[in-house]
């Protein structure tokens, strides 16, 4: 297996020490990306709301005319504008970690893939980095390769939030969503699914490689209707980079974020940064892109075909693993656990 880690020249040389004025921007890059992903739906709401009560109440009228009339676009390819993933402050935010890309394998552009990425984390930063913006080198990785990272379907119906994560690329993950992405939008289509969800960040501390993907089959069933290969991606890191709060099976705190997650579609992770109780960690973060496994088109696929490429992948998944923890950073003893 080839291997082919994919950085800038600013990654590559970063072995100088960095100034005060360096690592005050990255802390602020990350920062800002914190807060957006925290607190950016519920402002944009109370903003609007704050809106229709004041002089400027046409503003958020017309806004709402349009969200209604704009409401299936997010699930038909979304609107995404090339420069907002060019931005400046994505490298600051890369160089906070670093985020580093590894590439072992081609993807073939007249093909579509499902990439599954794991572990999930507190906030998928790898994912986001590494196949949302263009700081980490997919493009050039994987040429004629259009990324989409799919994220929690119900963040596209908060208004003004909805159109920022399209603006980034970012698509809902639904079956029209992705069925369109894999099937009206031709070939050279990698969808990122952050396999774990909501159930898997709860899980995510420091020292502890645990994926949620056992009982998680239909993103195998999508791949087979749509003839998808499949392939297993590791984001070696992640979850390293904040303390979280986990409380046991059957406990109070878990029974709350369980409701919670299954009301609102996300869990509540009670965490804590390194500095300014946000940022986290400055740890490296590799996410390392295995090979794809070769996925047959079933219109009707059987739950025996579903069982069996759904292994298959998760042994690519642990091969995926264990052939790189030490290079990324663990010892050769660590394991993966499968749940």
């Amino acid at each position: 297996m080839t291997t082919k880690v994919v950085t800038s020249p600013q990654v590559a040389g970063m072995s100088t020490p960095k100034s005060q004025t360096k690592d005050f921007i990255e802390d602020l890059s990350v920062l800002q990306w914190v807060l957006t992903f925290l607190f950016l739906g519920v402002s944009s709401i109370i903003l609007l709301v704050a809106l229709m009560f004041t002089s400027l109440w046409l503003f958020p009228t017309l806004y709402f005319i349009w969200l209604v009339i704009d409401w299936q676009t997010p699930e038909k390819g979304g609107r995404r504008n090339p420069s907002v993933r060019r931005w400046k402050v994505w490298e600051h935010y890369r160089n906070y970690f670093p985020i580093k890309l590894v590439k072992t394998a081609e993807l073939n552009p007249k093909k579509n893939y499902i990439l599954g990425c794991h572990p999930h984390g507190v906030m998928s930063m790898g994912a986001f980095a590494c196949f949302n913006i263009e700081c980490c080198g997919f493009t050039d990785a994987f040429p004629g390769m259009y990324v989409s990272l799919a994220v929690l379907a119900g963040l596209f119906r908060i208004p003004l939030l909805r159109d920022y994560l399209m603006a980034a690329g970012l698509c809902p993950v639904s079956k029209p969503s992705l069925g369109y992405l894999l099937s009206k939008s031709g070939t050279g289509n990698a969808v990122v699914i952050v396999i774990g969800g909501a159930a898997e960040s709860l899980a995510s501390h420091p020292g502890v490689q645990t994926v949620l993907v056992k009982q998680r089959k239909g993103f195998v069933r999508l791949a087979l209707e749509y003839g998808a290969d499949l392939v297993p991606v590791y984001s070696f890191g992640e979850t390293e980079l904040y303390q979280q709060v986990t409380f046991p099976e059957g406990s109070l705190g878990r029974r709350s974020q369980d409701l919670f997650k299954k009301i609102m579609g996300f869990g509540p992770c009670l965490f804590i940064g390194e500095r300014w109780a946000l940022l986290p960690s400055r740890t490296p973060i590799t996410t390392v892109v295995g090979s794809p496994i070769h996925v047959p088109q079933r219109i009707k696929p059987t739950e025996e075909e579903v069982d069996h490429y759904h292994k298959l992948y998760m042994d690519g998944l642990s091969n995926l693993f264990h052939e790189h923890k030490v290079s990324c950073g663990l010892s050769e003893s660590h394991k993966l656990c499968i749940i």
